[in-house]
């Protein structure tokens, strides 16, 4: 079920760099807003027969500004019916920090299956001209350097907002988040449908409700992960996995849709509360 902890990873990035470089969380046309949210996952088909049942919940809170950059703290749990009584337990914590420049990211990720003991990853990137520096403590200290056109969580979904506003539809980026052994790249394809305006009716959650966003247009948007390094050494075009949802242009997300390829997994936004963010001085 390694394919899970990465997809967890893809949302948490996106949830993480949803609310990049924002200001007040009530600023009347801030471009991100810090916020609290818990989605409800279920199963939405599975291809190969491999999953009978799933269920699950994705928690996910932000807070930081500008000056002081952002930090976030998400955790998925997770529980497959293979069948034949077959159950796996997966549990996915992580917290993150980022400046709003998208210069310096630190993470911290565990990782565990049913007993198995936890797998961790703790380490740092370092924007330093045409490259990027990683230093990573755990799972193995180890010293690398990546190309400096990969980007970090935060700029991947500025990117995907800007693109999104600019009317594109696709949109190519590399993307470093630390997850798997802290030595992944994950190449992306994000293609943007056409814009939902505020006053079409969605079905409703409690992020439709909220006064925050109900003047809000939103674009439905899927990425695609693609093994980096598949691609480079065998021309791989198959996504590791696929994410769906509805962005926001404050950056909220909804209407989750998790594809592993073999099955495909819901989540549906349960709980969301805006949290206030200091201003800079």
């Amino acid at each position: 079920m390694v394919h899970l902890f990465r997809t967890s990873l893809g949302v948490m990035a996106l949830a993480a760099a949803a609310l990049g470089a924002g200001s007040s969380a009530h600023a009347a046309n801030g471009p991100f807003l810090a916020h609290q949210a818990l989605y409800d996952l279920s199963l939405v088909k599975s291809r190969s027969n491999s999953i009978n049942s799933a269920r699950g919940r994705i928690l996910y809170n932000f807070a930081g500004s500008a000056c002081e950059g952002y930090t976030s703290e998400f955790r998925q749990v997770s529980e497959l019916d293979s069948g034949e009584g077959k159950i796996t337990l997966s549990d996915l914590r992580s917290n993150s920090w980022e400046d709003a420049g998208g210069k310096s990211y630190r993470f911290k990720i565990e990782t565990r299956m049913n007993e198995a003991e936890a797998g961790l990853v703790d380490g740092s990137a370092e924007r330093d001209g045409d490259h990027i520096n990683v230093k990573l403590k755990l799972p193995t200290p180890k010293n690398f350097t990546l190309d400096g056109k990969i980007v970090f969580p935060t700029e991947q979904i500025q990117r995907i907002i800007a693109a999104a506003k600019d009317g594109k539809s696709l949109l190519e980026l590399s993307v470093y988040d630390g997850s798997d052994d802290g030595q992944k790249v994950y190449n992306t394809l994000t293609v943007i449908g056409q814009p939902i305006p505020a006053d079409r009716t969605a079905s409703p959650d409690p992020s439709t409700a909220d006064e925050h966003m109900k003047s809000l247009t939103r674009w439905p948007v899927t990425v695609s992960y693609f093994d980096r390094e598949a691609q480079q050494k065998e021309g791989e075009q198959t996504p590791v996995y696929a994410m769906s949802f509805e962005l926001y242009e404050n950056g909220v997300s909804r209407q989750l849709v998790l594809d592993y390829n073999d099955f495909v997994i819901s989540g549906a936004m349960g709980k969301f509360d805006v949290k206030d963010s200091k201003p800079c001085n």
